[in-house]
């Protein structure tokens, strides 16, 4: 419906411009033809005028030819009788003659020769209709004074002009409609090549809408068109790959859940169900039992501050810091699990402060999940080395571990939501884009390199803080949803 109201809509405006501009050609032809026909046939009856006029001068100079008779012998053998007819007519406007030998006994209306009579040119002219028929008449008063003759009369009729003119103005009329048929063809054909890939891309979206984010447009042209085809077959591979990374979150969540609750029910019914528990496999379960419910609490707070994000509700409480002292804690936090995994932890803390303005909690938690997860696809004997640099404006950590590192083709997706690049290892593939959206909301950046085989490298850019910021709390506004947000 909407591609034939455009179909509609073009044709009728493009149409009606059309038109309008064809029929004032026309009309504006049709005037100048009119005008350049009844010129042409007014110029032609003004020279046979003149010529008349120097032959009665050269008649009345003769003295060997009788006036009256050459001018009867010269109006009865006229030459162009068969374009129009000459009179002569005496000083009462009675017709003595015509070329065409009609006479009339009736006097004739003859509005020129009453014009000619008071003109200082001698002459008149009249163009109208005279016993039904339009008719040019001019009449020239004679140069000779003679009582016979007072003026010539040449009477021209105008239907085979004004037929010749209907002619031209069909012949117009034709070439507009031709015009009009050409235009609606090719209009048709324009609009369609914009229409009928509008309403394959309506058909195309309702399927994407619908789910099936295996639809996509066949690309014709390498115009607008096409680029708007590559946009929706770009959003339709952007949505199925976002649902196969959201299937594949669901079920790693599920997985992530299910090893620590079934961790703890089992040790849960071994402590309640055993008998003769000794202290050391007491204290053994229950170590277990707190460290997955440490793990649990953890991944509920992941997905809260994931849905947090996506909301758009995600807050920092800032305040002026030292981040170094919170990198140092953080490297604290993680000393005692690296020796267990046999990973060599490096962090050579400079003796400075770096005082940011910035949520110490959120910090904190970028810091714990990049160091986490450089342990986490780290083997033993591997090197996890941290440093931090200062420079006027910034301060860069930089976290490298000498792990199993991250392939190419995962590298540029490595920060979207939902996205793991090893699925051997344990993990909700959320906390780093969480860590992502933290550093942006501090006016900082994540950079990661890495090459595979041989270890990844995550530096963290963050401003410090001005010698004039004030110390005291801030809690900065909220952000935009995290489907909104570019990374």
């Amino acid at each position: 419906m909407a591609v034939k109201k455009i179909t509609k809509r073009w044709l009728f405006n493009n149409l009606g411009v059309i038109l309008v501009i064809l029929l004032a050609l026309e009309v504006a032809f049709a005037i100048g033809v009119r005008g350049f026909f009844y010129s042409s046939v007014e110029q032609s009856v003004n020279s046979q005028a003149n010529y008349i006029t120097s032959m009665l001068k050269s008649y009345s100079e003769d003295s060997s030819v009788t006036f009256s008779t050459e001018v009867r012998r010269m109006v009865e053998q006229f030459g162009e009788k068969d374009k129009m007819e000459l009179m002569a007519v005496d000083i009462n406007g009675n017709v003595i003659i015509t070329s065409s030998g009609f006479e009339s006994t009736e006097k004739m209306y003859m509005p020129d020769f009453e014009e000619a009579i008071v003109s200082s040119d001698m002459r008149g002219q009249f163009r109208g209709v005279i016993n039904n028929e339009n008719v040019l008449a001019i009449t020239v008063l004679s140069p000779v004074n003679d009582e016979s003759l007072a003026a010539m009369r040449f009477v021209v009729s105008l239907s085979r002009v004004d037929e010749q003119i209907v002619v031209f103005i069909a012949i117009i009329t034709l070439i507009g409609v031709a015009i009009i048929f050409f235009v609606i063809l090719s209009s048709s054909y324009f609009i369609n090549s914009i229409v009928i890939p509008v309403g394959e891309m309506g058909k195309t979206a309702r399927r994407i809408a619908q789910g099936d984010f295996k639809a996509r447009l066949e690309k014709k042209n390498d115009d607008e068109i096409g680029e708007l085809c590559d946009i929706i077959n770009y959003m339709a591979e952007e949505l199925a790959t976002s649902e196969a990374l959201k299937n594949d979150f669901i079920s790693s969540v599920s997985h992530e859940l299910r090893t620590p609750l079934t961790a703890i029910k089992g040790w849960g019914e071994t402590l309640a169900y055993g008998d003769d528990i000794d202290r050391d496999t007491l204290q053994k379960g229950m170590h277990v039992i707190l460290s997955e419910t440490d793990r649990l609490s953890s991944m509920v707070e992941e997905l809260l501050d994931f849905s947090r994000m996506q909301s758009g509700r995600l807050k920092l409480v800032k305040t002026k810091i030292d981040l170094l002292a919170e990198l140092g804690e953080a490297v604290m936090m993680y000393t005692e699990r690296a020796k267990r995994e046999g990973i060599a932890l490096i962090y050579d803390e400079p003796d400075v402060m770096a005082p940011v303005f910035g949520d110490k909690n959120r910090l904190r938690q970028v810091f714990v999940n990049v160091i986490d997860n450089a342990l986490k696809y780290s083997d033993e004997g591997d090197t996890v080395t941290i440093t931090a640099v200062l420079d006027s404006h910034n301060l860069e950590i930089s976290v490298a571990d000498t792990g199993c590192g991250i392939s190419p083709q995962d590298l540029p997706n490595i920060k979207r939501k939902f996205y793991k690049a090893n699925y051997t290892r344990r993990g909700s593939g959320i906390g780093l884009a969480v860590a992502d959206e933290i550093i942006a909301m501090h006016g900082g950046t994540i950079d990661i390199h890495s090459v595979q085989g041989e270890g990844t490298t995550v530096v963290i850019t963050l401003p410090l803080a001005g010698k004039n910021t004030e110390d005291t709390t801030l809690i900065s506004g909220e952000t935009p949803p995290f489907d909104q947000q570019q990374f």
